[in-house]
């Protein structure tokens, strides 16, 4: 009898085997040699002592194993596995186009005070009905989508920011950019929180990395709005707004496109079924860590908001400095401040991420308790450190929050993005108004002490190894 030889799923060889006693020299084989996994496989039911032919069709079609399957599509799935750069650099572009926009509401203020005679309690209300819904807004939209997710709703949430744009180019009264101001805010509210949904998925394990590369985009958006605001809108006049419209609709396209991408997600992520690893802490442990976290975050932000907005002020009165010289170093924080945001998150997947909270928050505490008596020299350099370190948390704290509540990403991120953020916001504005009744020096000798609230982070649970 000649039979194929089949080792692993592979045809080895065709061999000549006695036609009598066939698999009995089978057994005796493979009590000889445990290791080698041969045996013999006849092709068809054909009497045992008529020889099997094998051609050379037979020879170059797939032989199917079951027990190799499993094995193979496990190893399919893992060279496959990894982040998905495409998609992560759409949803990075996206938060660039949105944060772009939705700095452009506060840059056009002066513009629209002089042209409307607006009063700064009016502007004050721009702001509460931007930040109501920009911010506010955001945890009611990632908890409803975390029970139905919608694939789509960042498109639809866009056209939002796209006719809020158009209204605001338009309006001459009060109410009408007030209500232009709200709608750009809800675009800005049903973005972050499924946008920072999709850059986990997209994420490929690599969760740090992928919150860093999605946080970038929004650090470069903040940044651009007052220069395109300047360039643009100042120059122009009210009108010139609407050329930005094109900036949203571009941003339409590509949220579209990511999501049909995203759907198919979706899908796949309705068969599984989310258990809680046995490690994981208790509720109540998560509960404290949660507002632990929003604590750090709002030292984080409500320091960094100081130097954004007020940075200027104080080395205009300290060094008697030029407003376009000054504005030179704020640019140097906020780059530096950018750099910090991008490699914090890939720092907290390869070291934990508690880790990089603790150096990232509290390391920063030596560096800003010296900057109110530095010379303006040193004033640049630790500005640049504080930039790197403390801005280097904020991808490792939402992260955090996320794995210590798996099932409610949305929520989450909202909770981080929009409340966090806007109490950043509100303290800020408590701070110039006691620069008011001071000094600008006392606020920065004040805000010197918020890193210490790092200290907290001391309350943090451990998390399991596969969230670390």
């Amino acid at each position: 009898m000649q039979a194929t030889l089949v080792h692993r799923g592979r045809i080895r060889s065709a061999k000549r085997i006695p036609a009598m006693g066939d698999w009995r020299w089978l057994h005796r084989s493979l009590q000889r040699s445990q290791q080698v996994r041969w045996f013999a496989a006849p092709a068809g039911i054909a009497p045992l002592n008529k020889p099997v032919v094998v051609s050379e069709e037979t020879l170059t079609e797939p032989v199917v194993v079951s027990d190799v399957a499993p094995v193979a599509a496990k190893s399919v799935a893992k060279a496959a596995a990894g982040p998905a750069y495409i998609v992560l650099a759409g949803i990075s572009f996206s938060h660039f186009l949105n944060d772009t926009m939705q700095s452009l509401i506060a840059s056009v203020y002066p513009i629209l005070k002089d042209t409307y005679a607006l009063d700064f309690a009016q502007i004050g209300m721009i702001t509460l009905a931007f930040q109501f819904t920009a911010s506010l807004l955001q945890p009611v939209v990632g908890y409803y989508t975390d029970k139905k997710a919608q694939p789509y709703s960042l498109a639809i949430g866009m056209t939002s920011t796209f006719f809020g744009l158009l209204l605001l180019s338009a309006a001459h009264q009060y109410l009408v950019i007030l209500v232009a101001a709200a709608l750009v805010g809800l675009g800005s509210a049903v973005f972050h929180p499924e946008s920072a949904r999709i850059a986990r998925l997209a994420s490929g394990g690599r969760y740090g990395f992928a919150q860093s590369v999605f946080q970038l985009g929004g650090s470069f958006g903040t940044s651009m709005g007052p220069v395109l605001a300047a360039l643009i809108v100042v120059p122009f006049g009210q009108g010139s707004i609407a050329w930005f419209s094109s900036i949203a609709f571009l941003a339409i396209v590509i949220l579209w496109r990511i999501g049909r991408w995203y759907e198919p997600q979706i899908k796949a992520k309705k068969t599984a079924v989310a258990q809680a690893h046995p490690d994981a802490p208790s509720p109540r442990r998560v509960a404290v860590a949660l507002a632990v976290l929003v604590a750090l975050l709002f030292s984080k932000q409500l320091y960094v908001s100081s130097l954004s907005s007020y940075y200027i002020f104080y080395l205009i009165d300290r060094f008697g400095m030029s407003t376009q010289a000054a504005q030179i170093y704020l640019f140097i924080f906020l780059a530096a401040n950018a750099v910090g945001a991008f490699f914090g998150g890939p720092l907290g997947d390869r070291f934990g991420r508690k880790i990089v909270i603790w150096i990232s928050i509290v390391g920063a505490l030596p560096f800003t308790r010296a900057l109110p008596y530095a010379g303006l020299a040193g004033s640049a350099v630790l500005s640049v450190i504080i930039g790197l370190i403390i801005s280097s948390t904020t991808s490792s704290i939402i992260v955090f929050a996320q794995e210590l509540v798996p099932h409610r990403f949305g929520m989450i991120s909202g909770v981080f993005f929009g409340v966090a953020f806007g109490i950043g916001g509100l303290g800020a504005a408590v701070l110039g108004k006691l620069a008011d009744y001071t000094s600008i020096e006392f606020v920065y000798q004040v805000c010197a002490y918020l890193p210490a609230i790092g200290l907290l982070a001391v309350f943090l649970p451990k998390l399991p190894q596969h969230a670390r």
